[in-house]
């Protein structure tokens, strides 16, 4: 479990002196203790390269007396030897109450897509370990190794480092690729704000990294070493992971004798100790996992790493599951929940039948939300959100909840899913698959065709789904509200009901869903929307066959938006019941300094941005930017920044904080919110259900309607209490109604205390970051993996489409076909797919993608861009490019990168181009030798599309445009 401290988000404070020695190898390899703080080095042992970790008593005093500080390491997986931790003793810049944030931005899956895949600081957030450090002064030596007493006696001290200033580079100095332009500064001449606090790691209070890590194998270089006729090197593909030495006894056979046979092998290590006369760490070789580049081994050592439980579930385990199947729902567990299923299946055949479904991407199997809605009395509707009851399933205290709990979610790669529980109650027990009977947990409301609530109710249901429609179902009965849908367009649909009623169910729920998003704009929520890749594969070898930036349509925004009116109920529900023991989930406000320097580059850049709130922001980034393909591609750029100032949001147990101030959730605005809705992958939706059957087990259903509503038909066992809407757009929940005797069905509430249920919430906010780093680590696989396979190059007709660049690799939808094309060349006009040229993915050919890319920010000899077709960040150098010369300077406030590049041949010029931040450019992303290594090389000034539209935009800079 993590420690308390988790809940509190980090920033990055810089590089400490002496991290590359102490910070960082240190803080990711070496294993706590209770060694004495003194080192005993005596005349015949090694020199200690590393000091001696500080005893548990002298942590516990230095604590209590403020000497030492307590934080999770983070650590830069580009720069290893820059690490940080959050100092409690560095005041905030304003009157945030949470500590500043480090880079990693992540929003509420309901309100943003996934991450990009970049070569950003997001892994700073790496399976972290909780730490001590001991900050010391610039008196001490560069290594770290001073005066660590006088240190802790003395207090914490401010230093200098080595830092530049942004824009103090010489700005008139023509750079060739051959010079060196790293500049010192005299430290003594930085302004206050420059000064940065060092620390030094004293202590490890608890191991977060698994010790376990990816690499490749080679033989020491000194072969007339002791150590290389017991050890070979281990070396870790994740450089903030040291390396190792491995016992040759671990290692196959002949590696000695034929090292260059395993150059390319992909092994996994797990560091076991870590000596303080060693520079290397010692391990044990785990298993040789295959090739490296290919899509198993790199995927199993991806789940090795971030310590994902990937194996089949335990004997005892599956015990736990019902073992009499196929499985019917107990007679005795009707009479304890409202039954919502069609008459022909109920005994209350006196009810107006619900017409309950699914919608969900066309190949989910796990099957957790279903949605109803069905008009009632004075043009209203009674609309639910059915939530699979997960909890009957997974008894408090079995050997499937402690599994459950352990892994806390399920993992998403590209290929397939990592489930939190069993197959058999994802995808059938549990999942609400059309046409069979489900036990659920319901939120239902009656709403205005404005999505007024006027009534809300909680129970405990049995429903049978009708039909189970995708995204593209649901969006196409969207988009054609009067259009009857042939039966052969949609998935098969229950006797009891008919395609015309889902058909209307839907509208009708888009409508309601419209008015309910854009209160919640109006209100002040914030969507930070980024672009998302997703893949087509091959059947055969699971290879990509194509890609595509995932549409976010009406289809998703009507799920979206009645899942989050029910996270937000229950909330309230759970919270008003159990003020000390509510599972919620916290978004803070983002980190001051980053949000600072933002606002800062949006001055410079002209761009007339308000970061005062989140409904401020949103409103900017709504109506700065206009429809045509450039302000859209501005608009990425500037979600994207704006996206890292932003902190975790995490699962907090409500009577560990004391200010509920921090219970609020920055990016939709409320004051109260939770995870309720997916309990299938989500550990902590599973609790969150335990406590709201504990909160209804204490009320019988009744009837509390405002001003008069109807309640929804055949209340049953639940809790039902009117809503009124609050003046944040947010709906207050009414006091409790009068005490009646238990419901039949509901359970007590989970035997946990405040403190236990925050360690369950720190392990959920553990596992759901590992998670996330996971999926994009499979994202970024594949996508390298389609860099390197392409199709061999074909002659295009003549005649091609002007939609199609002849022999140019493309993904997308087909215009007036439904679905996606699939990856292949166009020819005449034509999407021809790879195996109609004779070519399988299965063939390894290299060869680059072009695509047009968006600068995002310039420095002395790099810059970085967005590429906008696949949503990749990536940093392109000058010294890669066949340049002349290369300028940096400053125009006003603005960065620019002034590239003369070689003439092609000797009767052209060179040529000059100036990049700044907006300017659109053409790349190439080129694989390079190293597996699942790629890079992105801009395209020469004047080749094909660039420089035509500039000409038709009067060559204008984007940012000037904007001014």
């Amino acid at each position: 479990m993590s420690h308390p401290d988790y809940r509190l988000n980090l920033r990055p404070l810089g590089t400490p002196r002496g991290a590359s020695s102490l910070a960082g190898p240190r803080g990711v390899g070496a294993s706590p203790g209770d060694k004495k703080s003194k080192s005993k080095t005596t005349r015949g042992k090694k020199k200690s390269i590393f000091e001696t970790y500080l005893s548990k008593e002298d942590v516990s005093e230095g604590l209590k007396r403020g000497t030492l500080i307590q934080g999770v390491l983070r650590i830069n997986p580009k720069k290893f030897h820059e690490a940080f931790i959050p100092s409690p003793v560095i005041k905030p810049e304003s009157n945030d109450k949470e500590t500043e944030g480090a880079y990693e931005s992540d929003l509420p899956e309901e309100l943003c897509g996934s991450h990009l895949l970049q070569q950003s600081l997001k892994g700073y957030n790496d399976s972290p370990d909780v730490i001590i450090e001991a900050q010391f002064d610039d008196s001490d030596s560069e290594d770290g190794h001073g005066n660590m007493q006088n240190a802790l006696v003395d207090g914490v001290k401010k230093l200098s480092v080595c830092v530049h200033e942004k824009g103090k580079e010489d700005a008139g100095a023509p750079v060739t690729k051959d010079e060196n332009t790293f500049m010192s500064q005299d430290t003594r001449a930085l302004p206050e704000k420059s000064l940065q606090r060092s620390a030094k790691v004293v202590y490890i209070l608890e191991k977060k990294h698994s010790r376990a890590a990816t690499g490749f194998l080679k033989l020491l270089a000194d072969k007339n070493s002791e150590l290389f006729r017991k050890y070979a090197l281990f070396s870790p593909s994740d450089h903030r992971v040291p390396r190792i030495y491995v016992p040759l006894k671990d290692c196959p056979r002949d590696f000695v004798t034929r090292p260059k046979d395993y150059a390319n092998t992909l092994f996994i290590c797990r560091i076991v100790d870590w000596k303080e006369d060693s520079n290397f760490a010692l391990g044990q070789l785990a298993k040789s996992l295959g090739q490296a580049g290919e899509i198993e081994p790199e995927t199993e050592g991806i789940l090795t790493e971030y310590g994902v439980d990937f194996s089949d579930f335990s004997s005892e385990v599956l015990e736990c599951l019902p073992q009499d199947l196929p499985w019917t729902i107990p007679p005795e567990e009707f009479s304890k929940r409202r039954d919502l299923r069609s008459p022909s299946s109920s005994k209350k055949c006196f009810r107006i039948k619900d017409c309950v479904f699914t919608i969900d991407p066309s190949t989910a199997r796990d099957l957790d939300d279903a949605l109803s809605c069905k008009p009632v009395a004075d043009g209203n509707f009674e609309v639910g959100v059915h939530i699979a009851d997960v909890s009957y399933f997974v008894p408090e205290g079995s050997s499937l909840d402690k599994v459950a709990a352990e892994r806390a979610t399920s993992v998403y790669l590209v290929q397939k899913v990592v489930p939190m529980l069993p197959r058999l109650l994802c995808e059938e027990l549990c999942s609400l698959n059309p046409m069979t009977d489900k036990l659920t947990f319901s939120v239902i409301w009656t709403l205005t065709p404005k999505g007024k609530i006027l009534s809300e109710w909680f129970g405990q249901t049995v429903i049978r789904s009708c039909t189970k429609l995708s995204y593209e179902h649901a969006q196409s009965m969207i988009e054609g509200p009067t259009r009857k849908i042939p039966e052969e367009e949609l998935p098969p649909v229950s006797p009891e009901h008919t395609s015309e009623e889902v058909h209307r169910a839907v509208l009708n729920l888009h409508r309601i869903a419209k008015e309910l998003r854009q209160q919640r704009f109006v209100d002040g929520a914030l969507r930070l929307d980024q672009l998302k890749l997703a893949f087509t594969l091959d059947h055969e070898t699971g290879l990509p066959q194509g890609c595509h930036i995932y549409e976010y349509r009406d289809s998703n925004k009507l799920v979206e938006e009645f899942m989050l009116l029910a996270n937000m109920a229950v909330a309230r529900k759970i919270h008003c019941a159990f003020p000390e023991r509510a599972l919620l989930r916290r978004h803070p406000p983002p980190q001051t300094k980053m949000l600072n320097d933002l606002v800062e580059f949006c001055d410079q850049m002209g761009l007339p941005m308000d970061f005062s709130s989140a409904g401020a922001l949103n409103k900017s980034l709504m109506e700065t930017f206009g429809d045509d393909k450039y302000s859209l591609a501005r608009k990425e750029v500037l979600t994207n920044m704006c996206s890292r100032p932003m902190q975790m949001a995490l699962y907090f147990c409500s009577g560990v904080l004391q200010d509920q101030a921090q219970f609020r959730h920055y990016a939709l605005n409320v004051p109260l919110y939770t995870h309720f809705t997916s309990p299938i992958r989500r550990f902590a939706d599973v609790l969150v259900h335990r406590l709201l059957a504990a909160t209804l087990a204490g009320h019988q259903g009744g009837l509390s309607s405002a001003r008069g509503s109807q309640a929804p038909s055949d209340p049953g066992q639940g809790h039902h209490a009117a809503q009124n809407p609050a003046k944040d757009g947010t709906h207050t929940a009414p006091a409790s109604g009068p005490p009646t005797t238990l419901c039949p069905g509901y359970r007590e509430l989970p035997d946990v205390e405040p403190e236990a249920l925050q360690k369950q919430a720190d392990h959920c906010n553990d596992r759901r970051m590992a998670s996330k780093r996971v999926q994009e680590l499979s994202t970024s696989l594949f996508f390298a993996i389609l860099v390197k396979v392409r199709p061999p190059a074909c002659r295009p007709s003549p005649s091609l489409h002007p939609t199609f660049p002849p022999g140019r690799l493309f993904t997308g939808r087909a215009p007036g076909v439904r679905g996606l094309w699939q990856l292949g060349w166009a020819l005449g006009g034509t999407c021809i797919p790879w195996p109609s040229l004779g070519w399988s993915p299965a063939m390894q050919e290299s060869g680059p993608l072009e695509s047009e890319a968006m600068v995002m920010g310039v420095l002395s000899q790099a810059f970085d861009v967005l590429v906008l077709r696949y949503g990749v960040q990536k940093r392109i150098y000058c010294n890669a490019l066949p340049l002349q010369s290369y300028r940096f300077q400053k125009v006003g406030k603005k960065p620019e990168l002034t590239l003369v590049w070689e003439p092609e041949d000797a009767e052209q010029g060179p040529a000059q181009q100036v990049v700044s931040i907006f300017s659109l450019v053409e790349v190439v992303l080129r694989a390079e030798a190293t597996a699942l290594k790629y890079s992105a090389i801009l395209k020469r000034p004047g080749t094909e599309g660039l420089l035509d539209w500039q000409d038709e935009q009067g060559g204008r800079d984007l940012a000037e445009e904007q001014d």
